[in-house]
């Protein structure tokens, strides 16, 4: 009976044994159940954000639009992982002012006119100032999209130690004469006292046909169109409706000069933008061309309106003899790129 027991208790012995035996392997099971999980997947991109700014402080206006369009292309075209605030006129509402603030990082895309770029030094863009330059829109926009604005693109990024980059060209419309009365050649100007930009050759162009240029801040034409201490100005439909210089005394008539197809740049820094990648750098290109085609289709459009809205508020709108400006304009087109050793790119104007 002893030696039964003594078999039993060593039978039991040996259950237990191989149950404590078998509980660490069920833990380490246990255990790497637990802290395993599933293949993570990647880790978002970052994103990253451009500030763009121009300088009109209107929500509708065409540059609005056209960096809202790129803001839209460039989120969809990177999938999220490059997106653009827009700034309309809350960085600045001078465009030198604010171009320059590409060089600080501060802003990463501005709309910005040619006289900034001559004014740092790339002087052949006091080209884009001469009157009678282009002759209709189809004409300016084949030649800024064609050799002459890729040459004058070169030439920035060249001067500029690459501090500035063009990656589009908008358009700021078409400028006309309006005043105290019509012209339709251009000595109908002869006495007329007329609001002018600081461009020389711009005035040289009016004194020719015998207008006196007056420097007049745009704040206050409209005030100086009312009194009759200015007898004329010139601007597009689009800016010079929305000031309501038609409703005045000396603004009520519009001639069709056409005397000037305005160009504005879309700038980078090219510093910034080189250090992108070869994809992200195709998105902005991608973006900014969308950009352009919307900011120059809503700035064709707004122009008719205007002109339309102008004639309904009881403006007066003409015709000109435009070959008699054009002849008026040619000489100093001429004079001008001697002068300054520009004559290869007026050629290209020419076209």
């Amino acid at each position: 009976m002893k030696k039964l027991l003594c078999m039993i208790g060593a039978l039991a012995l040996t259950f237990s044994m191989a149950g404590c035996a078998a509980k660490p392997e069920a833990a380490k099971s246990e255990s790497k159940t637990e802290t395993t999980a599933p293949a993570a997947s990647e880790a978002p991109a970052e994103v990253i954000k451009l500030r763009v700014a121009h300088n009109q402080t209107s929500l509708d206006n065409p540059y609005q639009y056209g960096l809202t369009k790129f803001a839209e292309e460039l989120e969809k075209l990177s999938g999220g992982t490059m997106v653009a605030e827009v700034y309309p006129g809350t960085l600045g509402t001078n465009e030198s002012e604010l171009a320059m603030k590409l060089t600080t990082d501060s802003v990463d895309m501005v709309v910005a006119s040619p006289g900034f770029m001559a004014s740092t030094g790339v002087k052949e863009f006091d080209l884009l100032s001469l009157l009678y330059l282009f002759d209709s829109f189809e004409h300016w926009e084949s030649t800024i999209d064609g050799e002459f604005g890729d040459t004058m693109k070169s030439l920035i990024s060249e001067k500029t130690d690459n501090e500035f980059k063009v990656v589009g060209y908008y358009s700021s419309g078409v400028r006309n004469y309006y005043g105290k009365k019509p012209i339709t050649v251009p000595a109908d100007a002869a006495g007329l006292n007329i609001r002018l930009q600081a461009s020389p050759v711009q005035q040289q162009f009016w004194q020719a046909a015998g207008a006196n240029p007056v420097s007049v801040g745009w704040q206050e034409l409209y005030q100086a169109l009312s009194t009759g201490t200015t007898d004329a100005a010139e601007n597009d439909h689009t800016n010079m409706m929305l000031q309501e210089h038609h409703k005045t005394p000396n603004g009520k008539y519009t001639s069709l000069t056409a005397h000037d197809y305005t160009t504005r740049l879309l700038l980078m820094n090219g510093r910034k933008f080189d250090g992108f990648t070869e994809e992200q750098q195709g998105w902005i290109l991608e973006a900014s061309k969308a950009s352009v085609a919307e900011e120059r289709a809503v700035t064709y459009k707004m122009l008719e309106e205007s002109k339309e809205k102008i004639v309904a508020d009881g403006g007066v709108i003409n015709e000109v003899d435009l070959e008699t400006f054009r002849t008026l304009a040619m000489p100093i087109q001429d004079a001008y790129a001697k002068e300054n050793g520009l004559e290869d790119l007026l050629a290209l104007t020419r076209k």
